[in-house]
């Protein structure tokens, strides 16, 4: 029996995996494959979600999103979304602020939020695990790029509850990938562990302390957008100069021949970390001309220099945060599937002065591994390989207020080990007001006009001061998704109120959540009909190629005569003829 399962809701592919009589099992789609491309595509009579998806992509490229994590919980203005717009062939548009994504479905034109089109691949990842078992689900552990924050991780918490989940618990992924790493090395003497994960979109650094079953973070760093996409992207604009060099034509408005290109790209990649040299042949790539071409593997590392230069300054700053040399690390484990890149590996080893990597792990699963972990510790499983083990996470951003002169005061530090709570007491001037507002800012920055705003807690009915500052007590009391709850007292007159930072100008409504869950009720139910139809249309055609068969054999002719023959043939002929003019799409 399961109930909860883990979900690494990844950039380019998803994996989902469940705890289950004392072992993890990873789930396969489908297809029999382990991971689930997180691709969604809107056709005229349904959605296509994992590898159907990604499949007819280029046929229908305007259609077709993917790349979704790096638009959930940001801003329609922010560079990384304006940069990655150029890449894309689906639309987005503003939405008040945020990134939506413009479709044409079913002949109309349809607006989805990021997380719409993430809870319709966690429904995906969530059916893959029913129909592996025949059980229900409802709850979930989901790994997220350490440096998410607050409202990318809130985001993906309304994702969840679109699909049907309770996420359990909001974890950060190489903190998932250090308790696959734990329980499959057996690790009992205390070891300090650097997780390097690099996946499609994100790299995630982690610095852990292992024994005995606790799992203490120390620091983490990383970028929400460096990954296997971003080589793709720059192999991708490097094949459309050469084609302009080649034929004098350009690619990019084309956008379903750019997305034929990547797709032949995303191959190379994968065969260069194998052989020194990859080729591309693509048939009538554009305006009928066939593209042949061949790139090595030291012009592939030519071409992202930039990029893999910039992998290793979340490393040194992990370790500055943690307070570590390169020698303290005992063991350097490769997660994520750009860490088979050769220049990658190479780059890391270096850095740690020759030291053996550890790739016992298969980068693709290791994250689900220690999600479904989790998960089933969650859910009360007392197994006896997860009874003791206890993860100590951090907080992934500083978070603080805003004080006199618009300084960032830190109450929390990043790194800070979560759950924590924080109480500080600071002075407002409130310039004679009855209410003191108190901005709750996430960030770095010394000044809060270079970090993030989260949300307000105001304090009302301050009675005036004879010329005194208002001494406030702030508390910040953070747990373990990294979801802040603040509270404020005025400590003369004892006014007090207590707030949940939701990001509620950035975060979905409850009616907006509402409305969701019911039109994503209505798509599955949709997609169930059309299953049923397609099913129907199969077992109908079969019996009609069945009973030709055997009256063509002649193994009915004696029983129903050459006149019941033609006729039966004939109705045979007719029912495919119908089928045939009410074609029920398959894919």
């Amino acid at each position: 029996m399961f109930r909860a399962i883990g979900i690494d809701l990844g950039t380019s592919y998803s994996c989902v995996g469940v705890f289950r009589n004392g072992k993890v099992e990873i789930i396969p789609n489908d297809q029999g494959n382990l991971t689930t491309p997180s691709y969604v595509a809107f056709t005229n009579e349904e959605i296509l979600i994992g590898d159907e998806a990604k499949n007819q992509l280029p046929m229908n490229p305007y259609n077709t999103v993917f790349n979704v994590q790096r638009l959930i919980g940001r801003k329609y203005s922010d560079a990384t979304v304006q940069a990655d717009m150029e890449n894309w062939p689906f639309k987005v548009i503003n939405g008040n602020g945020k990134p939506k994504i413009q479709v044409e479905y079913k002949h109309e034109t349809k607006v989805f939020t990021p997380e719409e089109i993430s809870s319709l691949i966690l429904t995906k990842m969530k059916e893959i695990a029913e129909n592996y078992r025949g059980q229900k689900v409802t709850e979930v552990v989901i790994a997220v790029p350490v440096y998410f924050n607050n409202a990318q991780r809130r985001a993906t918490q309304d994702a969840a509850v679109i699909a049907g989940l309770n996420a359990l618990r909001i974890i950060n992924a190489p903190t998932l990938a250090a308790i696959a790493y734990g329980l499959n090395s057996k690790v009992s003497a205390e070891r300090s562990v650097l997780i390097f994960d690099l996946g499609g979109g994100t790299l995630n650094i982690s610095i852990l302390r292992i024994e005995e079953g606790i799992y203490e973070v120390n620091s983490t760093a990383g970028y929400t957008h460096l990954g296997g996409e971003d080589f793709d992207n720059r192999m991708v604009q490097y094949f459309i100069q050469e084609f302009k060099r080649k034929y004098g034509q350009d690619l990019k408005e084309n956008k379903s021949a750019v997305r034929r290109l990547r797709t032949y790209c995303e191959r190379a990649k994968r065969i260069l970390s194998i052989s020194l040299q990859a080729s591309i042949e693509i048939e009538s790539l554009h305006e009928g001309i066939n593209f042949y071409s061949t790139i090595t593997r030291a012009r592939f590392e030519e071409i992202n220099a930039d990029l893999f230069r910039t992998i290793l300054e979340p490393v040194e700053k992990a370790l500055r945060d943690a307070k570590m040399a390169k020698s303290s690390i005992q063991e350097v484990i490769l997660v994520g599937g750009s860490t088979r890149i050769p220049k990658v590996q190479k780059l890391v080893q270096d850095f740690f002065g020759g030291k053996a990597l550890n790739k016992s792990m298969n980068p693709d699963e290791a994250v689900t591994y220690g999600a479904a972990i989790q998960a089933a510790i969650l859910t009360g499983d007392k197994s006896e390989i997860i009874k003791d083990l206890l993860l100590l996470d951090v907080a992934p951003c500083s978070l603080g207020i805003e004080t006199a002169g618009g300084v960032m005061t830190a109450l929390i530090k990043r790194n800070t080990t979560i759950p924590t709570k924080q109480t500080q007491t600071v002075t407002i001037s409130i310039d004679k007001q009855s209410v003191i507002p108190i901005a709750v800012y996430e960030g770095e920055g010394s000044m809060t006009r270079d970090n993030h705003l989260l949300g307000e807690c105001k304090l009302l009915d301050i009675p005036p001061t004879s010329g005194s500052v208002p001494e406030i007590e702030v508390t910040f009391d953070i747990d373990a998704n990294s979801i802040l709850n603040v509270s404020a007292m005025d400590k003369s007159s004892g006014k007090e109120n207590t707030i949940t930072i939701t990001n509620n100008k950035e975060r979905l409504s409850n009616d907006e959540i509402d409305r969701m869950i019911s039109d994503a009720e209505k798509y599955k139910k949709d997609n169930e009909i059309r299953r049923e139809r397609i099913i129907a249309k199969n077992s109908l055609e079969s019996y009609c190629f069945n009973m030709r068969a055997n009256i063509i054999d002649n193994k009915m002719v004696n029983t129903i005569g050459d006149y019941n023959k033609k006729k039966m043939l004939d109705a045979i002929k007719d029912t495919l003829a119908w089928l045939e003019a009410n074609q029920v799409r398959t894919s």
